[in-house]
């Protein structure tokens, strides 16, 4: 029967003061659906339109099985157990919800079931959220601790850069193994640096760590270099003969730099030593034995010279177990200000007075793209400190290369007067003093320079900063 605009099956819900009873429902927050035992809708109150946003004509009358096929109501129809409280998603609408849904017995027999549920679409989506929020944090955390859980010996490379952190967390780890370590990386990024924190943290750190410049020795002296020589062994060689590097590294570390300069020849006998872990000295037949941890580096591309068959393949695999691979300056100018600001607190201590960069020497820093990567910048700042004569390093004091850098300096020269262009140029440099003050961090950025945020990103964009995220 049908009572207003109400569909009621007489044998589901008796009839009793309908207009109370309706009254009642249609004043629930709450979804009400009711079904009979053929999962017929037979009844939805108002909270249906407004919570779903679909009209109950939609819905009244037809089934609840063909609209929504895995609904918990028809389960607890179906099974006669009630389910309280219980989250389930409506695919039809694409809706989350959450709600209670109880059978209807006449004489024993179910012939119809209740459900009442809201929609929590809402607290579903800030549940992911948070989770994600959460996660993101776990991550961070884990990644933060890690970097601050790196042996001493690591806190000598200046940084904060994330894949800078990334190789040295990596090297951490491989520091406390015996494997091979090969270091990848331009001129000048520390590739030695980074050696000797590897070695200073492995089992090894009491035992002498041995460097060999490969590409600093000639091609015939490179053997007797790496493996000694016996007296008499040849013209010139010293009487009772002579240690290698590799005897002299024995129990230790042997770190070979610019390894990519090595001749075939040497390299296949380098291979020897790292599969058999023994050599011969030059003019000698006795096998010496040896205990010795291996680390290579090099500013070469090694991948490329296998290829072109100037490197050894069987080699280059014995060496690249463990790649660190140390980004160039130009790709981590975040650590710029770090990296100053240690090099002249060593160099301060040579003059006896205190050295800051002005911030037009910070804004030419930051454009600079630095070819000769840290080495350059500690050579560039020790002659900065040596003819600026006071505790400011402003442009004039350095290096002849710099003052025209993009045309910055001669730029003032030229137009002292130009209004617009100088104070653009100043305030692209405030800006990029102040990133590399606060690390990069937006917000501190943006409270210090005292502008909003909507400023603040129109400023990076009219001026070309990018920024890495």
């Amino acid at each position: 029967m049908f009572v207003g605009t109400h569909a009621v099956t007489t044998k589901v819900i008796r009839k009793w003061d309908n207009e109370l009873f309706f009254t009642i429902l249609n004043n629930i927050n709450d979804v009400v659906l009711v079904i009979d035992s053929d999962t017929v809708i037979v009844y939805l109150n108002e909270a249906y339109s407004k919570v779903l946003g679909v009209p109950v004509s939609n819905a009244l009358g037809r089934r609840l099985e063909e609209l929504e096929p895995g609904s918990r109501t028809i389960k607890v129809l179906r099974t006669g157990v009630a389910s309280s409280n219980n989250v389930g998603y409506l695919e039809s609408l694409d809706m989350n919800v959450v709600g209670s849904t109880f059978p209807f017995y006449d004489n024993g027999k179910i012939i119809g079931a209740i459900s009442i549920f809201r929609n929590v679409n809402e607290v579903v989506q800030l549940k992911s959220e948070l989770e994600q929020t959460k996660g993101i944090a776990d991550y961070l955390k884990e990644q933060l601790e890690q970097w601050e859980k790196l042996p001493h010996s690591f806190k000598e490379y200046v940084g904060q850069n994330s894949r800078l952190k990334e190789t040295l967390v990596l090297a951490a780890k491989v520091a406390r193994t015996e494997s091979t370590v090969l270091i990848l990386g331009e001129s000048g990024v520390g590739k030695e640096v980074l050696a000797r924190a590897v070695h200073n943290s492995s089992r090894r750190k009491d035992k002498p760590m041995i460097k060999v410049n490969c590409a600093a020795i000639p091609e015939d002296l490179i053997e007797s270099e790496l493996f000694g020589y016996e007296d008499g062994a040849f013209t010139g060689a010293k009487k009772g003969g002579k240690l290698g590097k590799f005897e002299l590294a024995n129990s230790g570390t042997i770190f070979l730099d610019e390894i990519g300069d090595m001749s075939l020849t040497m390299q296949a006998k380098l291979l020897r030593v790292l599969q058999e872990k023994e050599f011969e000295r030059v003019g000698g037949t006795k096998t010496i034995k040896i205990d010795i941890r291996v680390i290579a580096a090099t500013n070469r591309d090694l991948e490329s010279m296998v290829q072109n068959e100037t490197f050894r393949r069987d080699l280059y695999y014995r060496l690249n177990i463990v790649p660190l691979i140390l980004t160039p300056l130009r790709e981590r100018k975040d650590d710029l200000l770090a990296l100053s600001k240690t090099f002249l607190k060593q160099f301060a201590r040579q003059v006896d007075y205190e050295l800051t960069l002005s911030p037009q020497v910070m804004s030419i820093f930051q454009a600079y793209d630095w070819p000769g990567n840290i080495r350059e910048l500690q050579n560039v700042l020790e002659h900065a400190s040596i003819v600026c004569g006071g505790d400011m390093i402003e442009i004039r004091h350095l290096p002849a290369r710099f003052t025209t850098a993009d045309g910055q300096y001669s730029s003032v020269q030229n137009k002292p007067y130009a209004v617009k262009e100088n104070v653009a140029r100043f305030e692209k440099e405030l800006i990029l003093l102040a990133l590399a003050n606060n690390n990069n961090n937006r917000t501190n950025t943006m409270k210090s320079l005292g502008i909003s945020r909507r400023a603040f990103y129109n400023k990076l964009h009219r001026y070309g900063i990018k920024m890495e995220d």
